[in-house]
């Protein structure tokens, strides 16, 4: 075999880099790696210390003291119990806690609890929900160890989308969802622009990946869009029959 010399090598190496310095480039329309730079401004805001504090620039609807943001339906003061520990626990035939503000767009962070003595089953096991805009349900339920049809455990976009997985914890801990949620848009003749959407992350756990909304919440119809306000108030649901209360704390939001 002929050995090559170190020089034949350098001789080769030289004439590559001639070839590749005069090979035309490539025509990318004039654009310039400043050209694909944006400059402007980024909001700034303080975070939380942890992922539960709410950050600067949220609306804190309860922070354990009182129920000023909320009301009744027909405007009256909320009934829900103010606990002690700096919880908001529904009270049978309290009815729903709705907000006093009306939000669109929006990230949403609760925690709750269901309670710690189990004395149903099913849809009856500390049911509760979180309605955007008064009409597109995340299901609030007991679904540790509790059969039920799975596009109604919690974390569901209720009969619409059953969670990706159950992140439930046990009954009487404290569990946290956060939310985005994308308000529907719609025509002025009143069809569907585009759908609403929900992105979900149950106690840490992506459950729901910005699924498109079907319609306003029903039990026992198909949902079917009707044209509403770009911002409406925001609920949580007093589930009235169940008998096993839930407690809510640190609910806070960011208007998108």
């Amino acid at each position: 075999m002929k050995k090559i010399s170190f020089g034949f090598i350098a001789v080769c190496i030289f004439c590559l880099n001639a070839n590749a310095q005069n090979t035309p480039k490539k025509d990318n329309g004039g654009i310039t790696p400043e050209k694909l730079e944006s400059w402007v401004p980024v909001p700034i805001i303080t975070p939380g210390n942890t992922n539960a504090d709410a950050p600067s620039d949220a609306i804190v609807l309860f922070n354990g003291k009182d129920l000023s943001a909320f009301q009744k339906k027909d405007g009256s003061p909320a009934k829900w119990q103010l606990d002690p520990e700096g919880t908001v626990t529904d009270v049978k035939g309290a009815g729903d806690l709705i907000t006093k503000q009306a939000f669109g767009n929006c990230q949403l962070h609760v925690e709750f609890r269901t309670p710690a003595v189990v004395k149903n089953s099913g849809q009856s096991r500390g049911n509760s929900g979180v309605y955007f805009m008064g009409k597109y349900e995340v299901q609030v339920l007991d679904s540790y160890d509790n059969v039920t049809y799975s596009n109604g455990q919690a974390a569901a976009v209720y009969k619409q989308y059953a969670p990706l997985v159950n992140a439930s914890r046990k009954p009487g801990e404290w569990q946290t969802y956060d939310i985005i949620f994308t308000a529907p848009i719609f025509k002025d003749n009143g069809d569907v622009e585009a759908p609403g959407r929900l992105t979900v992350i149950h106690n840490g756990v992506l459950v729901q990946n910005n699924v498109s909304i079907l319609g306003p919440t029903d039990w026992a119809q198909v949902p079917v869009y009707k044209k509403h306000n770009p911002k409406l108030p925001l609920l949580f649901q007093d589930h009235g029959d169940n008998g096993n209360p839930i407690s809510y704390r640190n609910i806070w939001i960011r208007e998108l």
